[in-house]
């Protein structure tokens, strides 16, 4: 089965293409350019270099968020256009279960690791995972076998941190919030790693068709995107009312 996957939370971004569980090649974008710049010549690049085509694909696996607000919809469009094109099944996957995902892989059973993205305002996107040892990636498991325990939030980090630590140690916080807010991490818990923002879309990837084979693949136009906080065109209409 051959799969594409897209990452477009952040502006650089990433793309995928995985043949059945096999990563074939994974590309970061470039961030100097807008996604709808590089979109989809970036996808079709991809596949031409292994010679394949859209035609070729089974699977489309796309970043649900949170993130870019245009990014996502960037993002999503371009994935949802390509399968219902080429008549072909999507998921959606939320970027944090992919952070989890790789931050994640060397952890053993009840270790917890938590995953940030910068949200800017001087918040972060966050959820916290714990291990399972299951590699399942349905119902609720991402896949390398985190289970969500604290689903997406955008907040303080400090705030964020302490709320965690009082349920337990978090080992790891991956992606770029936790870079950014490195400081705050190690002011409340100095003994956690922190992991910088790795390219996501083959980590998407692959818990995008471990729910494709438990059937939680759908059309289209099923695909929304995961906000997290509402757009800020949205909350300035808001003050200007109030």
């Amino acid at each position: 089965m051959l799969t594409v996957a897209l990452d477009t939370t952040t502006r650089g971004g990433s793309v995928a293409l995985v043949d059945d569980d096999r990563v074939v090649d994974e590309r970061s974008g470039d961030p100097s350019r807008t996604q709808a710049e590089r979109l989809p010549a970036e996808i079709v690049t991809l596949l031409a270099d292994h010679d394949r085509r859209a035609a070729d694909v089974d699977l489309f696996v796309v970043a649900s968020g949170p993130g870019s607000f245009t990014g996502l919809r960037v993002g999503i469009a371009t994935m949802q256009g390509l399968a219902l094109v080429g008549g072909r099944p999507i998921v959606g996957v939320s970027a944090l279960d992919a952070l989890a995902a790789i931050g994640g892989r060397d952890l053993t059973r009840g270790a917890r690791v938590g995953a940030w993205m910068d949200a800017f305002r001087g918040d972060v996107f966050a959820a916290l995972y714990e291990f399972c040892g299951d590699q399942r990636s349905g119902s609720g498991i991402a896949a390398g076998g985190a289970i969500e325990i604290e689903g997406p939030t955008v907040g303080d980090p400090a705030a964020t941190m302490e709320r965690w630590l009082q349920h337990g140690p978090v080992p790891i916080i991956i992606g770029d919030g936790a870079a950014r807010y490195a400081d705050a991490i190690a002011r409340t818990a100095p003994a956690t790693r922190v992991l910088g923002a790795p390219p996501l879309a083959a980590a998407l990837a692959r818990i995008g068709i471990d729910r494709f084979r438990q059937g939680q693949a759908g059309h289209p136009a099923a695909i929304q995107p995961l906000y997290v906080r509402r757009p800020d065109a949205e909350l300035a209409r808001e003050a200007r009312r109030t």
